[in-house]
């Protein structure tokens, strides 16, 4: 059996010049869990070429959906940005990855951090109705350079509030902080930075990081992770994995391309 499911591109989307996201076709048989990432790609020359891509959509939508960056001479996004509605595309048959929950300790409050595309396993994860019965309040917060880049997660928020399931389930728990660091915006900073000073919590109104109760996912740049990373470990948090729940989980399959 091939390790690659052909799927058909549904629609594509133009957010900005280096964003865009398409949604396609979803085997049956295609089974995942809300955070993690699956290869995809296309056939090049005869032969697959894949990058691994979180799924944006939901484990229960009918269709896939990916949010992905533009990188002129790379070596998949270079053609992936050129689909349309009818093309084929390569999905693998094996999803994986460590933004789950499962690999979080129990905790009450659940901060999902992410730059650029790294927003798109919490795309997924924002529309699971298990993780609002499992976690007082969620925290999405999206980090980019300009505010043309906060339209993806914008207009996911916009229709999640304004569904008719999920705005009431919602609408008490989900707290949306979308931040810039090279124009003016109601927000600016770096996510690092705005955890660091206090500024995100004072923001929003809730209580600063607390162990006991925050659990964390990271989803970014290599720089945001490697920063993140260290300033929760030397605040004793603990990162979790699949043999042993923690504090925080990073996802590091990533790199941009």
């Amino acid at each position: 059996m091939s390790a690659f499911q052909k799927e058909t591109v549904l629609s594509v989307k133009h957010w900005t010049e280096s964003l865009f996201s398409f949604t396609a076709t979803r085997d049956p048989g295609f089974r995942f869990q809300n955070g993690q990432f699956a290869m995809i790609g296309l056939e090049v020359e005869g032969k697959p070429l894949m990058r691994a891509y979180s799924m944006a959509s939901a484990n229960h939508e009918e269709a896939l959906e990916f949010f992905s960056i533009k990188v002129p001479d790379g070596p998949l996004t270079s053609r992936l940005q050129k689909i349309r509605e009818g093309d084929i595309i390569l999905v693998g048959r094996k999803a994986t990855g460590t933004l789950v929950t499962g690999n979080l300790l129990p905790g009450k409050r659940l901060l999902l951090l992410s730059t650029g595309t790294g927003l798109a396993p919490f795309a997924s994860l924002i529309k699971d109705p298990d993780v609002y019965e499992n976690f007082e309040a969620i925290v999405l917060a999206h980090g980019c350079r300009q505010v043309s880049e906060l339209a993806y997660g914008e207009h996911l928020v916009e229709n999640l509030l304004s569904h008719e399931f999920f705005g009431p389930l919602i609408k008490d728990k989900l707290v949306y902080y979308p931040t810039v660091t090279r124009e003016p915006f109601r927000n600016r900073g770096r996510i690092t930075d705005l955890i660091e000073q206090g500024q995100l919590f004072a923001d929003i109104g809730q209580p600063p990081l607390d162990r006991d109760t925050d659990r964390i996912m990271l989803c970014g740049s290599p720089a945001m992770l490697e920063e993140l990373h260290a300033m929760f470990t030397a605040r004793g948090f603990a990162e979790g994995n699949h043999s042993q729940p923690g504090h925080f989980v990073i996802e590091k399959a990533f790199v941009e391309r």
